[in-house]
């Protein structure tokens, strides 16, 4: 296996996300408090709760948790899902499983760097990438064009990190045939998904669109509740998830108990917290859209069509990498440069910065940001 790079993403987190004043480029939508999250506890969340036993739990996860999940997905049930320590885990784990030397996968660009560096340390790549010019879209021909003989994984992210892109579900369903007929496993990247700008866009689930499709998701980005540590796999291949869960003995073992029962709290009442979480998406969009149509010589804006990021070109002439640093520096306003998302795959913008819509109040950070675009 080759060793893996650093994780710019983190790199640059580590120096600047818990100092910076203003969090601008946050993937995650608006956190909540316990109290907050254990008032939407059911009677019997609420006693589990509250006699709680410390002890080590189940590595696929807890059944109640695994349920509660299932009822998510159309076809899938709780033996169809398995959860782990964070989407991170999942996401390499899954690699780990499906790719071997003398495999191959197609990967889409931008994404979040694992995406394409754990499939990389294993086998050959081949990134396709989605198209800023046509509202960043997916080419489904040239996805088909890249699959090989050897090609065991074709891995998305929709809606997408950090474009906020959407694709149609019959170019999804499409894709999910494709995979099938060549007996190739779909990963399907699926953490931003609840929070589509039209509803009526929100895809369906992988894995209720091929049996041998990957799901992933977590608790941390349309939840809000990255604390948690709680991501999972729905698959409905018993094979796969079988060493899914081997893999897993060699990494966490199983999950924190005070987790999967929180977890589970929110799954139960996902409705009820996605519809918060996009009223306040709703209410920061205008804000957005205001910010950057007075700023609009130094700005290209598009809003995300899904999740809580948004990737602005930026027009100035000291180029994004300089302008993001001098902002964090100067005026506290953390984004992150279009460097954090190059790919080893593809051509990817050199002029990007990823921006963060999902956090409540954002008021502050952009009259911060304005203020050092006045020179204030």
């Amino acid at each position: 296996m080759t060793r893996l790079p650093d994780f710019r993403l983190e790199v640059y987190f580590s120096r600047w996300e818990f100092t910076a004043r203003h969090h601008l480029t946050a993937s995650d939508a608006q956190t909540m408090t316990m109290s907050e999250l254990l008032a939407l506890a059911d009677a019997d969340d609420a006693h589990a709760w509250e006699t709680l036993s410390l002890g080590y739990t189940e590595t696929y996860g807890d059944p109640a948790l695994r349920q509660a999940i299932a009822a998510t997905y159309d076809t899938a049930g709780p033996d169809d899902v398995i959860c782990f320590a964070g989407a991170e885990e999942a996401l390499y784990l899954a690699m780990q499983v499906l790719l071997g030397p003398g495999d191959h996968a197609v990967v889409i660009t931008p994404n979040y760097q694992a995406a394409e560096t754990v499939p990389l340390s294993l086998c050959e790549v081949t990134g396709v990438p989605l198209d800023p010019g046509r509202d960043w879209a997916l080419d489904l021909d040239a996805v088909e064009a890249a699959l090989r003989p050897a090609t065991r994984v074709v891995s998305i992210n929709f809606p997408n990190n950090p474009t906020g892109a959407l694709i149609p579900a019959a170019d999804l369903a499409r894709l999910a045939a494709m995979c099938d007929e060549r007996g190739i496993h779909l990963f399907s990247d699926e953490v931003y998904r609840g929070l589509e700008l039209d509803p009526a866009r929100t895809l369906p689930q992988a894995a209720d669109l091929s049996p041998t499709a990957l799901s992933l998701n977590v608790t941390s980005k349309s939840l809000g509740l990255p604390g948690l540590r709680i991501g999972w796999i729905t698959c409905r291949d018993r094979a796969v998830r079988t060493r899914l869960e081997r893999a897993k003995h060699y990494t966490t073992i199983c999950n924190a108990a005070p987790s999967e029962v929180l977890a589970r709290i929110a799954i139960k009442a996902r409705d009820r917290i996605l519809e918060r979480n996009r009223a306040i998406i709703a209410a920061n969009l205008p804000r957005f859209e205001a910010f950057f149509t007075e700023f609009a010589d130094l700005f290209e804006w598009r809003a995300p069509d899904g999740g809580c990021v948004a990737f602005p070109r930026y027009l100035g002439p000291e180029g994004v990498e300089t302008f993001c640093t001098d902002l964090v520096e100067r005026a506290g306003v953390l984004l992150l440069p279009a460097s954090i998302y190059r790919s080893q795959l593809t051509g990817t913008p050199t002029d990007r910065f990823r921006i963060g819509v999902g956090r409540a109040d954002a008021e502050p950070a952009l009259n911060a940001f304005a203020a050092y675009l006045k020179g204030l």
